[in-house]
């Protein structure tokens, strides 16, 4: 008999929710186990998806023998610290984005990965949705041509709800189109030009004194420029474009939030009749993320397949995003 798997979530937030209602949907594994600081979160949390262990001691969950997957739903800067002990625990990892804040982390939460060969995956969810792998493809087929120059923004009011150790905008929203962008350009020229760019960037620092709005222009060795902005202060808004050297992809829904419907592109050939495509679904990015977590496990893989992130393309978008901040922060001093 195939044995269910156990999830543990370590966190209690709003992303926490998320994944919980997807596991719930999903139906083929179990919400065995949740973690949080506080005792009446906890609970309600617990009592909301009728999870039957609770603990104030993250550790203790991660070492539960029971349990199968930890989903790391906590701030940013602690990520890679239950990457670590989850990953020697000899657990199935998810957790949520970003990566980390630095190199260092990065690299040390990835070691401890391959270290114990155990199962990673970065939560870029939207990556695992049918939307994604359809405009990967589209891409792929030569629609548009070759990739000339890529745009992508992304903006939402956020601010007053994200820690401030989680580093800001660039961290909690640039890494969408940052991963998004990573995903073509590696998809098209591979990793030797998608690792070799030169990064120019301006921006604002927000009450936390962090990074709240940034924009940058990025230039790839192959002549490709691309540029990229993202704000955490002010609006819900979000674009992206892909110019190709015979026509254009323009996405006219939030790729970063895809759902059962409601997902379309535009495919212009230039001067030409605009072509638009929609992508149905069975539900959102987070159920399909659940969905193809479990299938890896189930057929021992320990990443996933692409256009979802592997661990490398993980350690590549963090460069990025590592880049992109310290480019802002040389322009504000």
């Amino acid at each position: 008999m195939k044995k269910t798997l156990n999830w543990g979530i370590l966190g209690t937030s709003f992303i926490s929710g998320e994944m919980a209602d997807a596991i719930v949907k999903e139906g083929n594994t179990h919400l065995y186990s949740v973690a949080g600081r506080s005792v009446a979160t906890l609970t309600e949390f617990a009592n909301k998806y009728d999870i039957k262990n609770t603990f104030t001691d993250f550790d203790m969950l991660i070492n539960d023998p029971y349990v199968d997957i930890i989903y790391i739903a906590l701030p940013n800067h602690i990520h890679h610290d239950y990457v670590i002990k989850a990953a020697n625990a000899g657990k199935a990892v998810l957790c949520e984005k970003s990566l980390s804040i630095d190199m260092q982390k990065t690299q040390a939460a990835l070691a401890a990965v391959k270290e114990n060969n155990t199962f990673f995956v970065e939560g870029l969810m939207y990556l695992t949705h049918p939307f994604i792998n359809t405009i990967a493809e589209t891409i792929k087929s030569g629609a548009i041509g070759e990739i000339k120059s890529i745009t992508g923004q992304y903006c939402a009011a956020i601010e007053q709800f994200v820690n401030p150790d989680s580093k800001g905008a660039l961290y909690n929203l640039g890494c969408y189109p940052a991963s998004l962008m990573h995903l073509l350009i590696k998809q098209q020229f591979g990793s030797e030009v998608s690792d070799n760019y030169q990064i120019n960037a301006s921006g604002l620092r927000g009450d936390d004194g962090n990074i709240c709005e940034s924009a940058a222009t990025i230039q790839y060795s192959n002549g490709i420029t691309c540029q990229l902005h993202t704000a955490e202060n002010y609006g819900l808004h979000s674009s992206f474009t892909v110019l190709g050297s015979e026509g254009s992809l323009v996405l006219t829904s939030n790729p970063w939030l895809p759902d059962a419907s409601g997902n379309s592109f535009a495919i212009t050939k230039y001067e030409q009749k605009t072509e638009t495509i929609t992508v149905e679904a069975d539900g959102n990015g987070f159920l399909y993320q659940v969905k193809s977590i479990r299938e890896a496990l189930e057929q021992g893989h320990k990443v996933l397949q692409r256009p979802a992130a592997t661990p490398e393309d993980s350690e590549q978008i963090m460069k990025l995003l590592t880049d992109w901040e310290a480019a802002t922060l040389a322009s504000l001093v």
